[in-house]
């Protein structure tokens, strides 16, 4: 069970993170030291907290991982297999061109913190499920295997980095990347005149 933090320590925590959250947002490299001259604390205040820059880069992208996973678990419940999958890829697609934190802590090889493991362990079962799913029910292709979602979503994010624009431009051009792969990913076109909304759920 862990133990709470006191108030201070706790102030101290949501301070670091949050000013990470902000050196993230504008694209520069998490880095103790300018944490801490930015939050007005020791450094040694912040290395007490996260031992690393990855350890805390990792806790700011975890309220999105989170959510991420929620919309996992909703998905499992749609009982239409392709809807299902379909919008939980819609949801981390959103999640990889909105949230910096999130790319590179999805793309890690190795994580920091016990968490991000877990939480990254559950994405993956949601969406190697989804995935079967959909694969027992013959409406997408047998060979797309569990283990391409990942890199299809980052490679999708990548290509939106390259596209720019307002974030509402940037998750506009992920969903329009998306729907054209589940196209081809699908073993059944849909209807005349689908359009995302039906993709997607």
């Amino acid at each position: 069970m862990t133990t709470p933090l006191r108030k201070d320590a706790a102030r101290n925590w949501e301070r670091i993170v949050s000013v990470a959250r902000e050196l993230v947002d504008e694209g520069t490299p998490l880095q103790l030291n300018d944490v801490a001259r930015r939050a007005g604390l020791g450094v040694g205040t912040v290395y007490r907290h996260f031992a690393t820059p990855e350890a805390l880069l990792e806790t700011v992208a975890t309220p999105c991982l989170e959510a991420l996973v929620a919309h996992g678990r909703q998905a499992l419940t749609d009982t239409d297999p392709w809807r299902g999958l379909t919008g939980f890829l819609f949801h981390t697609v959103e999640a990889q061109v909105t949230d910096a934190a999130l790319p590179p802590v999805a793309a890690a090889a190795t994580d920091a913190v016990p968490r991000t493991t877990e939480l990254k362990e559950s994405l993956a079962s949601a969406g190697a499920t989804l995935l079967a799913r959909a694969r027992d029910a013959e409406v997408v292709r047998p060979d797309l295997a569990a283990a391409d979602l990942v890199p299809l979503m980052c490679g999708i994010a990548h290509a939106v980095s390259v596209h720019g624009g307002s974030p509402a431009d940037r998750v506009d051009t992920a969903h329009r990347y998306l729907a054209a792969l589940l196209e081809g990913l699908r073993t059944t076109p849909p209807s005349a005149g689908a359009t995302r909304s039906t993709l997607s759920g």
